[in-house]
């Protein structure tokens, strides 16, 4: 059988997002993904298991039991859970599509188990069969075959959709979506290696994960024996995850649906599994979560302390640095900037200052973070510094480093590169970078804020950037450096008084 034509990329793109157009007027279109992911991949299981089949029958000189073995195929497809069976039902069509889906799961038991998610087919009320009908012909249009739809071209076209979704889904986004330029430039700093283990604690649709893939790939080394372990808690946004990783051609991976803070599930007998790279991009100062648990946590990660109910951020990086390997492990965290500076935190920052774990704070620029106008930071540590990077800190203050276009920011490859040379000169750049010991921020009272370090040029670089709001964040940065000063003449001075009343007492 062969391919009837090679899908383009702007062919895939349009037909991707054609499917979602058909449920404008049914459903919220925060829901689309719940449908739409599911359908494509289980058409694309079906038309890859055909295209086995055809070159199985080829190579056996039309042999068909030979050709229906389960090892001429990477996954089952049972005959009555086929696409082309469920493209024949006329009523009852959302419960066809969910009895396939469930057979396909269970006929693949070890990959596939829960990959569809637990969307409800069969309320007939949001989907009437008539716009099934139409939804299937649609993904019917095209063959999802190898040859004609490539892993890594299906797997951008999968991104683009998952982008498609993001913007259309307004606030929810965040949860499924971390800016795709950034999570590039944090796998750009840390670097993986063949053979490495890569986690994600909170792993949304796995795209930090497939970052480290697709940064070996650049390189041309090996990247099939990369480890990838995922936890996310959202049932449909897990299974995005593992099928964004099976569409792009990977099958060494691990995404588990949990709680990662309330139940951890990479565990090795009574600690924590470690891994060589982690890459996170936590719920911002999540407020529901089991603080007094985590106060006795089982797995030792309150090592710096229990963060506030308001904010579990310490809760996530305390788990993060639990979860690398002493030798090897290092991670890049994408957090808001308050991390750096509140004073409710004030305890465990400075035991992570002692600790020496932080190896890199990077400042970035506005609008990263998915519809929302708040500046990120990324926090690069290490659990076994270079020597020349011990007892000190990279502050890069790359606020400037940011572009804006059709409503949308990011980072371009000069930034990037601009940012990772920094990181690897390990060196001052003035107004960029500095080097700072670890005596200086404990001198500052352990603040981490990058203002106080490194002060950025107030031309906008980009044009993105005025600098009135670089002089209002320096003015922040002032104030925090003068009050930091104030702190210390105070106690200077409180040191002074009780002397002098200790020497009266003398007399």
């Amino acid at each position: 059988m062969k391919n009837k034509k090679h899908i383009s990329q702007s062919e895939l793109e349009s037909y991707l997002w054609g499917a979602a157009t058909l449920l404008r007027g049914y459903i919220d279109a925060g829901d689309y993904k719940q449908f739409i992911f599911p359908l494509l991949f289980y058409k694309r299981l079906c038309d890859v298991y055909d295209e086995e089949l055809a070159n199985a029958l080829e190579e056996s000189g039309g042999d068909k039991e030979y050709a229906e073995l389960p090892e001429q195929h990477r996954f089952q497809i049972p005959k009555e859970a086929h696409w082309k069976v469920t493209r024949t039902q006329v009523s009852n069509v959302g419960k066809a599509i969910q009895d396939a889906m469930r057979e396909i799961e269970r006929a693949n038991p070890d990959t596939l188990y829960g990959v569809f998610g637990d969307a409800q087919w069969t309320n007939r009320d949001r989907l009437p069969d008539h716009m099934l009908r139409e939804l299937i012909e649609h993904f019917s249009s095209q063959k999802l075959s190898l040859a004609n739809c490539p892993e890594d071209e299906l797997g951008v076209g999968y991104e683009f959709l998952i982008k498609k979704f993001a913007d259309d889904s307004g606030h929810t986004a965040a949860e499924f979506y971390t800016n795709r330029t950034v999570v590039h430039l944090m796998t750009e700093i840390l670097e993986p290696k063949p053979g490495e283990s890569i986690y994600d604690p909170t792993c949304g649709s796995a795209g930090m994960l497939l970052s480290a893939v697709a940064h070996l790939k650049r390189q041309n080394k090996e990247w099939r024996n990369l480890r990838l372990f995922g936890q996310e808690r959202n049932l449909l946004t897990s299974a995005i995850g593992r099928m964004n990783l099976f569409l792009h051609g990977i099958e060494d991976f691990r995404i588990v649906r949990g709680d990662t803070l309330a139940n951890p599930v990479f565990v090795e007998g009574d600690r924590l599994m470690q891994f060589d790279v982690v890459l996170a991009n936590p719920p911002y100062s999540i407020k529901q979560w089991d603080r007094e648990a985590w106060a006795a946590d089982p797995w030792g990660r309150n090592i710096y302390g229990t963060p506030p109910q308001g904010r579990a951020d310490y809760a996530f990086w305390q788990h993060i640095i639990k979860s690398m390997k002493a030798t090897s492990g290092r991670c890049a965290i994408l957090f808001p900037h308050g991390v750096l500076f509140r004073n409710e935190e004030l305890s465990m920052r400075e035991k992570l200052v002692a600790h020496d774990v932080v190896e890199c704070v990077l400042g970035l620029g506005p609008n990263l973070f998915y519809n929302s106008p708040m500046e990120a930071c990324v926090v690069i540590c290490s659990m076994n510094k270079p020597k020349e990077r011990r007892n000190k800190v990279l502050f890069i203050n790359a606020v400037n480093e940011v572009t804006r276009e059709r409503a949308q920011s990011f980072l371009t490859d000069e930034h990037i590169q601009r940012i990772v040379t920094a990181y690897q000169t390990f060196g001052d750049a003035g107004g960029f970078a500095r080097v700072v010991s670890n005596d200086e921020i404990r001198e500052k009272g352990s603040n981490l804020s990058i203002p106080l370090y490194v002060r950025a040029d107030n031309g906008d670089g980009n044009g993105n950037r005025s600098a009135e709001t670089i002089s209002f964040k320096q003015a922040i940065a002032n104030w925090q450096e003068s009050s930091t000063e104030l702190r210390k003449s105070m106690n200077k001075l409180l040191k002074e008084l009780e002397d002098i009343r200790e020497m009266e007492g003398a007399k």
